[in-house]
């Protein structure tokens, strides 16, 4: 049976009413029989039937034992630190999440957790980072935003060999091109607010576990700290995820065009795609990936933040805003939008350049997108445009 097909049968019909949809149950409490006597449940922050149906789902789709949903994807990182003590070290990739850069530095820093940023494409890097006080390695692959592939099955056994666990945010990927639990990760974790959603329609996070007991850990910490999923976005969730084959692999043949013409574009300086031949790591990525997702990211040639602000403001059907994996296609200048709490000199350091642009590749067709990025290259180049924006010329 093919993934799709099995996935799509994971989602069971209702046995109570034969309902096809899996009911939302939008309810706070549960009558008991007897004090401790009950059906399962008790109160909805430990548990909901929905919810449940939800985490029971990603599991197999990350081919897991535990899945735990989260209130959003930055609530499920923070569960997964809270596995930490003060004076454990984290290694961290070090082209990472603004929000996630944020919480690690800003919020976990001052309770005596060290975090340590490391360039993750080569393994050696990490082998030769580890500290015996590191208790955690952190990975994005592909990264957002300069899609950086690291090899998880090599920096696996490191972990292993280190007694760290490692912790792989699949957002990017998605359950549809990689299951790091397969390849050795302890730990995954998504904003199911992108793909797995797929619609821009909710916030969302989870957390999925290879081991049972680490799974009950992470549970525990989700009753204790309350950062819950509602039932009514656990299933629209399960929705999503009812499409995710099919929009992922729409994605990927979109990204894939759009990627080639930035290539061969005069404005454009360097282009950030796992399926292009010439990316760092593409036979990493290929090897341990379906496929290269939906993400493409670009500098110009113009490396300033006007230049960049001048192109995304004049996209047609690319749609300025945070997020990414929906539907519609969207664009975001990471430097000004979601990295800006990331010190600049770290931030270019680690190849987020102040003319980087992120696109969101999505669902429309490939040539529509193609010819609205060639309209906004025109429009920001044009010598109207300039004078409109002064610091452009600079």
């Amino acid at each position: 049976m093919s993934n799709a097909t099995q996935l799509i049968h994971s989602i069971p019909v209702d046995p109570l009413t034969g309902s096809i949809s899996v009911p939302i149950y939008q309810t706070s409490t549960f009558v008991q029989e007897a004090p401790g006597v009950n059906k399962g449940y008790d109160y909805a922050r430990t548990n909901n039937p929905t919810r449940e149906t939800l985490e029971t789902i990603i599991a197999q789709l990350e081919k897991g034992t535990v899945g735990i949903a989260f209130g959003s994807g930055l609530a499920a990182i923070d569960a997964v630190l809270k596995l930490l003590k003060s004076g454990d070290e984290i290694l961290a990739v070090d082209d990472i999440y603004g929000g996630a850069f944020r919480l690690f530095t800003h919020v976990y820093g001052k309770f005596g957790i060290k975090i340590n940023y490391v360039d993750t494409t080569d393994a050696e890097n990490v082998f030769n980072a580890i500290t015996p006080n590191t208790k955690l390695i952190w990975l994005e692959t592909p990264t957002n935003p300069t899609l950086k592939i690291s090899d998880i099955a090599a920096i696996a056994k490191i972990a292993k060999a280190n007694a760290c666990l490692l912790c792989v945010d699949n957002t990017f990927a998605s359950p549809a091109l990689q299951q790091p639990l397969s390849l050795g990760a302890h730990l995954v974790v998504h904003s199911a607010t992108k793909y797995l959603g797929g619609h821009s329609d909710l916030i969302a996070g989870l957390v999925v576990t290879k081991e049972k007991e680490l799974g009950e850990k992470i549970k525990f910490i989700q009753n204790a700290s309350g950062a819950i999923l509602a039932p009514f976005d656990s299933w629209l969730v399960i929705r999503g995820i009812e499409t995710l084959h099919l929009r992922v692999q729409q994605h990927c043949r979109n990204a894939q065009v759009v990627a080639e013409y930035l290539e061969t574009h005069p404005a454009v300086d360097k282009v950030f795609y796992p399926g292009l031949k010439t990316h760092l790591n593409h036979l990493i990525a290929k090897k341990q990936s379906k496929g290269f997702g939906g993400i493409v990211s670009f500098t110009l040639k113009n490396d300033t933040e006007a230049a960049a602000i001048a192109f995304v403001t004049g996209t047609r059907y690319f749609k300025l805003a945070e997020s990414l994996g929906g539907v519609k296609s969207l664009l975001c200048h990471p430097a000004q939008m979601t990295h800006k709490s990331i010190p600049a000199e770290r931030r270019r350091a680690a190849g987020v350049a102040d003319s980087l642009i992120r696109l969101s590749v999505g669902l429309e067709e490939a040539d529509d997108l193609v010819a609205d990025l060639e309209q906004a290259f025109e429009k920001s180049e044009s010598p109207s445009r300039r004078l409109q924006n002064p610091t452009a010329i600079l």
